[in-house]
């Protein structure tokens, strides 16, 4: 089930809320747990929420049962003092007893836990740090949690107040919209209340204003996306500039519309090839598979930094790969080495949310392994992630993987080293390779050895003991 899923379960008929939530799965924003554990408990989940994109609690669910408060009714108190008394600084939460019928088929209440996402880091009452990724509650070791904090520095700007911005500076029929996706019926501002896009003082937030306000550019007129096709796979400057005339483009408007807006045109302007295709006949196949740069776009939109002035979304679209340039670098926990290994941690946890209840985006941190899958499935070579000192860039190939027949006969971990050779575009030493794969230096020569040996790879130096000696891909790849 999707977040807001979850609320229309909430309110659904008093019989049916139950069942509703005990089939929901357990995702980035929701948590079951039992009636008969002890408040001390709770905190883990509490802790792990507030330290990423908030979310919410149900307790008196569990092993398929609606347990319900029938018999711990003298629990409710200490389970609403648990944001107080086992968590450090306090979680903010807020507390519902929402109707229910319980296992006996007896009316009963369940306890929902709202809890906001933090601009700082919480700890359990015995010093544990967690944060919630996917289903789990993880918790951090030492050098996580200290990069958490150094991320937590920059990751609640759309939580701030949008200087002058009311709510009759939001869209209406957006707002309607995204009520309607919910099953929300209720007051607006309960809505936005619900997913933080108000302050405690009713204030519209950044994030608020960046999803559904009428003009976002007035007062962010950097979150804007600038779409390029080159006719050249170098991009060039001055005269040889090789942008196609009447293909710079810039969308700007509230999130959602820019996403779809510019999905559309990138999909006008990738180039095509002929292709056999799996019915029998040739026809025109784009260069990069749809969901991998559509799932690239919906990532740099949702992640980039708002806070960053002057820089915006690039799409560049080149005749054998596509590139997208996000300001704002990787937070501190994730290794754009190692972009599969990537833990969840959005920057804009409330823009997050909302696109994952409109369905824009994934909930459970997949984006990158999709991309991935996407460009394996058919075939071509693994993204690559380069990051800038102030931004990251993903850069889509249309370059075929090592075909199966050939990396059969290759060392495991053959493949991504020539991922590490085309996103460094330049020669690299055994070293440099070595320290990219996290590999020693043996293993990586064995590896660059039956690469040479394949005609993948190149080997330049002067002597075979030659401490400058590099290597670079053979020029047919």
């Amino acid at each position: 089930m999707t977040a807001n899923e979850i609320d229309q379960a909430l309110g659904a008929p008093t019989p049916e809320v139950g069942v509703r939530l005990l089939q929901a799965s357990e995702d980035q924003w929701f948590d079951r747990k039992s009636s008969r554990m002890a408040p001390k408990d709770l905190a883990p989940a509490l802790v792990a929420f507030a330290n990423s994109e908030g979310g919410t609690v149900v307790v008196g669910l569990h092993s398929g049962k609606v347990q319900g408060f029938h018999d711990h009714r003298d629990k409710l108190n200490a389970f609403r003092q648990a944001p107080i008394d086992y968590t450090n600084p306090p979680v903010r939460a807020t507390f519902e007893q929402v109707d229910c019928i319980n296992e006996s088929g007896e009316k009963d209440e369940l306890l929902v836990i709202r809890i906001d996402p933090s601009e700082r880091v919480h700890e359990t009452h015995t010093g544990e740090c967690y944060l919630r990724v996917g289903d789990e509650s993880r918790r951090l070791n030492f050098n996580q949690r200290q990069e958490l904090e150094f991320d937590k520095g920059q990751s609640q700007y759309d939580g701030f107040p949008a200087p002058g911005i009311t709510m009759s500076d939001l869209n209406g029929k957006g707002l309607v919209y995204y009520k309607s996706s919910m099953g929300a019926t209720g007051d607006t501002k309960r809505v936005l209340r619900a997913r933080s896009l108000l302050t405690r003082s009713d204030e519209v937030t950044n994030a608020c204003y960046l999803l559904f306000g009428k003009n976002p550019a007035d007062l962010f007129p950097q979150a804007h996306i600038r779409i390029l096709r080159f006719l050249t796979t170098e991009r060039g400057t001055g005269a040889r500039l090789g942008v196609e005339e009447g293909t710079d483009i810039r969308i700007e408007g509230p999130i959602p519309n820019i996403i779809q807006r510019a999905s559309n045109a990138i999909e006008e302007l990738v180039p095509r090839r002929r292709s056999l295709r799996s019915s029998g006949t040739f026809e025109p196949t784009p260069i990069v598979p749809r969901d991998a740069w559509l799932e690239g776009l919906v990532n740099a939109v949702i992640h980039r930094s708002y806070s960053l002035a002057g820089d915006h979304i690039r799409v560049e679209i080149y005749p054998n790969r596509i590139e997208i340039e996000s300001p704002g670098r990787f937070p501190g926990l994730a290794n754009p080495q190692n972009p599969l290994e990537i833990s969840r941690f959005a920057r804009n946890p409330r823009i997050a949310r909302v696109c994952a209840d409109l369905r824009i985006g994934q909930e459970l941190g997949e984006g990158i392994k999709r991309i991935f899958e996407e460009m394996r499935r058919v075939g071509l070579t693994d993204p690559v992630y380069k990051q800038t000192a102030g931004s990251v860039r993903l850069i889509l190939v249309a370059l075929p993987r090592i075909d199966p027949h050939t990396a059969a006969k290759l060392p495991r971990g053959s493949q991504r080293v020539v991922d590490i050779l085309r996103s460094a575009g330049t020669s690299l030493g055994t070293g440099d390779i070595a320290e990219a794969l996290g590999m020693s230096r043996p293993a990586t020569k064995t590896r660059l050895r039956a690469l040479a040996d394949v005609g993948i790879v190149d080997w330049i130096g002067k002597s075979p003991q030659d401490p400058r000696a590099v290597w670079e891909l053979n020029e047919s790849w």
